[in-house]
Formats: C-alpha cells, sequence, structure tokens
C-alpha cells in the first residue's frame, strides 16, 4: 500500500520549527492534491499547508504542537478510493436531504448551573482549539461585530470555521444580541486561548529590545496644512491617473528616505563590533492583520515615487489583512514607520523592530492652537517620535533627523531637491 509521508516543509531561511495552528480536514478524510489540510505557524506568518497527494490522510500530530521542519506531520494513503459521489473537496458540503439532529453553528453556548451554583460552559473543553475561531473566521467575526465564543464550532475540536459563521448569520444569528451590554453578556466564565508562536516571538523580541538597546524617544510636531491642501487639491487627479489614492504614508516615507540619506546612522544597524551603513532604504510599514501586528517590507523606497510607494503599500496591506503575506515579503527592512494615529493614538513611544536602530512613529491629527508670527491660529497639528538606539545614533543626529522630517513635510517641495529649498538649488548653496 503506497504510503506518502508528508513533512514540514520549510518556510523561509533560519526557521527550524513550526507549530500546527490548525487542522483544516479531520483524521481518515479523503483528501486531494494541493487541498489545504493545515495552517501553520512560524515565528514570522501563518501558512497554509497543501495535501502533497490526493488519498486518505491520517495525522500524526495534534493541534498546538511545535514540529521541526522536516519532521513527518501526517501521512496520505495514495492507494485510497475517492469516496462515492466526492468530485471535489468543499469547505461547505451540500446539506444532506435528511441531516441528523445537531447543534446549529448559530447557537448561543448556553451556561447551566453546577451542583455548587458556579455557571459552567454546557459543552466541555477538549482543547484549546475549542471555540477558538480560524484566521478567516475571525475576521468575518469582528467585521460583523460578532463577539467570540458566540458561535459553535464544527470544526476539529470545536474549532469556529468560516462556514459556521456564514452558517450562523444565514440563519438570523444577531451579533447585537451578544452586545446588548457593551460586549459583556453577565457570564463569569474564563477562558484561555494558547498564545500563537507568532504572538510568542514577537513577544520574545520585544523585551529583547528593551533588554539589548540603549533606547531613547525624541519627539517633535507637525504642522500637517500643507499636506492637507496638498491632497485636497491633487487627491482626484492622482486617483484617476495614478490608480491609488494619495495617503499620508507616502509622504512620510518619502521624507523618511530624504532624512536618511543625510543621516545614514539612523538607517544603519550593529552586527557585532561593526556597523553597518546601508545604501539604500528598505522600509518596514506596520500593518494590522487578523493575526496581529505584521510589519511588510517596501524595498528601495528611495528611488519610487509617491504613487509607487502608495501601490506598494497598498499591496502589502491587502496581503497581510488576507492573511497571505510570504515570510521574504517580511524580512529584511532597514527602517521602520508605524502609525497609531490610525486607531486614536495621540502620543507613543514606538519600541525599535531590531536589527535596527530607529522607528518613527506617526499619531492622529489634532486641531490645536500654535503661534504663527506672533499670531495664535488653529492648525491641523500631528505629534512625531523617533525611537533610536543610542548606542549607533547620538541624541544630536536623532533629534536633527526628525527636525528635517518635519521640514520636509511642512515644506513638501523640498523632497524634490534632497531636502534644500529651490532657492538654495538656485544660488548652489
Amino acid at each position: 500500500m503506497p504510503i506518502l509521508e508528508m513533512k514540514v516543509p520549510s518556510p523561509g531561511e533560519s526557521i527550524s520549527e513550526v507549530e500546527i495552528a490548525a487542522w483544516l480536514v479531520s483524521d481518515g478524510d479523503y483528501v486531494e492534491k494541493d487541498q489545504p489540510i493545515a495552517e501553520v505557524d512560524s515565528d514570522k506568518a501563518t501558512l497554509e499547508l497543501p495535501a502533497e497527494m490526493a488519498g486518505v490522510i491520517t495525522l500524526k500530530v495534534e493541534e498546538g504542537d511545535v514540529v521541526p521542519v522536516g519532521d513527518v506531520c501526517c501521512i496520505i494513503d495514495t492507494d485510497a478510493k475517492r469516496p462515492a459521489g466526492m468530485d471535489k473537496p468543499a469547505e461547505a458540503p451540500a446539506p444532506a436531504p435528511t441531516p441528523a439532529p445537531a447543534p446549529t453553528p448559530a447557537s448561543v453556548i448556553p451556561a447551566v448551573k453546577s451542583p455548587d451554583h458556579t455557571a459552567v460552559a454546557s459543552v466541555a473543553q477538549k482543547s484549546y482549539a475549542e471555540g477558538s475561531p480560524s484566521p478567516a473566521a475571525k475576521k468575518m467575526m469582528a467585521d460583523k461585530g460578532i463577539s467570540s465564543g458566540s458561535i459553535t464550532g464544527s470544526g476539529r475540536d470545536g474549532r469556529v470555521l468560516k462556514q459556521d459563521v456564514i452558517s450562523a448569520l444565514a440563519a438570523g444569528f444577531d451579533p447585537s444580541s451578544a452586545s446588548a451590554q457593551g460586549g459583556w453578556t453577565g457570564s463569569r466564565e474564563v477562558r484561555s486561548e494558547r498564545m500563537s508562536m507568532l504572538r510568542r516571538k514577537v513577544a520574545e523580541r520585544l523585551v529583547g529590545v528593551k533588554n539589548e538597546t540603549a533606547m531613547l524617544t525624541t519627539f517633535n510636531e507637525v504642522d500637517m496644512k500643507p499636506i492637507m491642501d496638498l491632497r485636497a487639491k491633487y487627491k482626484i487627479k492622482f486617483k484617476e491617473e495614478k490608480g491609488v489614492g494619495l495617503g499620508f504614508m507616502g509622504f512620510f516615507t518619502k521624507a523618511v528616505t530624504t532624512a536618511l540619506a543625510a543621516y545614514p546612522g539612523v538607517n544603519a544597524m550593529i552586527d557585532g563590533k561593526e556597523v553597518q551603513y546601508h545604501d539604500y532604504v528598505d522600509v518596514c510599514i506596520a500593518v494590522s492583520s487578523p493575526k496581529g501586528l505584521m510589519v511588510p517590507v517596501v524595498r528601495n523606497a528611495e528611488v519610487m515615487s509617491l504613487a509607487e510607494i502608495e501601490g506598494e503599500i497598498k499591496r502589502l496591506a491587502i496581503r497581510a489583512r488576507d492573511g497571505v503575506l510570504t515570510v521574504d515579503e517580511m524580512q529584511g527592512g532597514t527602517f521602520t514607520i508605524t502609525n497609531g494615529g490610525v486607531f486614536g493614538s495621540m502620543l507613543s513611544t514606538p519600541i525599535i523592530n531590531p536589527p535596527q536602530s530607529a522607528i518613527l512613529g506617526m499619531h492622529n491629527i489634532v486641531e490645536r492652537p500654535v503661534a504663527i508670527d506672533g499670531q495664535v491660529v488653529i492648525r491641523p497639528i500631528m505629534y512625531v517620535a523617533l525611537s533610536y538606539d543610542h548606542r549607533i545614533v547620538d541624541g544630536k543626529e536623532s533629534v536633527s533627523f526628525l527636525h528635517l522630517v518635519k521640514e520636509l513635510l511642512e515644506n513638501p517641495e523640498r523632497m524634490l531637491f534632497g531636502g534644500k529649498q529651490p532657492e538654495e538649488i538656485l544660488l548652489g548653496l
């Protein structure tokens, strides 16, 4: 009987082990070639594992297990015949004529009283996966305002699948009923969710940054009126001709690349007893995704136009949202920009993305009274923060860099002339 041993593939360079985040099939299922059978977490990204051949699958590891790259995770009996009536795999099989009675995915998990009158879940917790949504289901639940634990899962060990959410909504599930008390249901339950390998690695790296770098933060404020006026004047024409929106991130990326040319130490990193200086700028853009914070890389941003920068950021943000970013798209990077302003942050101290030496934090734009030419006027102001590694970047260099970014944003035309005023170019200064 031919048996195919499926081994865990390497998601990328330097990754030696992965975690089986979720099995998308059950033990003994018939799978087709290239059908996704599992979601695999590495310390950089979540990837789908496709079946290498068609046949009946036998799982060799459990959800949550950490498996070394190259180890066998399942076997497939390639001689097994396809079940009658199964033409191709489907996430949502056609409903049977007379389905057996089963709990509807739309049912809210009820609470019952134990003999000592303590509220407990009516369904025993079998594993950490029970009640936990898959990445696709989690995104849909967030979009629809459905709280975790409101839908019963039909996946392995009770995992909530995307189809469960679709079926619940089709059956008339009302998300507002679960959030009538501001998201609280009155339950006294406590639930535990296993940290993903990605989240554990992020936690480890952030603690390492605080312990291993001499991190300092400097602040400044930017008058965003020139940029906002420029966007208001050209955003429609820019969208029509370039096919992408004209956002703030493009201006900030352009200003950063110009300022880094003047202060290359901010774009450098420590490697042992040496300092590596880069003759290019690969900008990491922090974006939110269903799996948490992702930091894809815009490569060679220093030679890109505004339209190219905006297009690349949009492409990477969509891939992060859909959970399909590859390891290569998140590796490397010489400088990072993060925008907490989209969530309402007024001011923060961003943490350096190692082994880089600096990160720029953007914040919300608020109308504030400021003094201009002896007069108090109202202007849209953004606070910006630069966290930097003081081992490699001096205070003068960091403050000067951030001040130049401010000047470039308040005088966008300077981005065309390497940070100089047009008159300075004319005068040869």
